[in-house]
């Protein structure tokens, strides 16, 4: 197939790209970007498009993964490594202007799932939000280290199911402890 054959094939498929890349963005300057950035993908890659295949579904696949790839980017610019000995990543919430009221009933909810929570699990749990090492919990309460993170993985599962409401307000995954 010659270059400018392809060039029109591909230029032909501009709107409903444009749909695509709407549909995924939800956002116009976003949504042009992306129809921009599969363009060019599609011009420098036009070696391994097959002829005589679905070319709207190569450029489909290729908007697709374009758009997963920013997201994925995007997630790693806003993540944080915590530097403690449990070493685990972090999501950083995204924008949101602070409600003092909305917080006061945010910690006031936290607080109560905290209490709730059985007696072995939040002395366990709340030693360690106050920053006492794993080994450190365990020689206070006389108890194997092993039990020590049992209890504080269990807390934080229980914990994460009474306040999913807030996970999935503040952009945070379903994902188990």
């Amino acid at each position: 197939m010659k270059s400018m054959d392809f060039e029109k094939m591909v230029a032909g498929e501009m709107i409903p790209l444009r749909h695509f890349a709407l549909s995924l963005t939800r956002n116009d300057e976003d949504s042009s970007d992306l129809v921009q950035e599969t363009m060019l993908k599609a011009l420098r890659y036009r070696d391994k498009f097959e002829e005589g295949t679905n070319l709207r579904g190569w450029l489909y696949t290729i908007m697709k993964n374009s758009f997963i790839n920013k997201y994925r980017r995007d997630v790693k610019r806003n993540t944080f490594l915590d530097s403690t000995d449990n070493t685990y990543f972090l999501d950083i919430p995204s924008h949101r202007t602070e409600n003092v009221a909305e917080l006061k009933f945010i910690r006031r909810d936290l607080e109560n799932a905290i209490e709730e929570l059985p007696l072995e699990l939040k002395v366990t749990f709340t030693m360690n939000v106050e920053g006492y090492k794993y080994h450190e919990i365990a020689d206070e309460l006389g108890i194997p280290i092993g039990t020590v993170k049992t209890r504080i993985f269990v807390a934080r599962r229980l914990l994460r199911t009474k306040l999913a409401t807030y996970g999935r307000e503040f952009g945070f995954g379903t994902r188990k402890a």
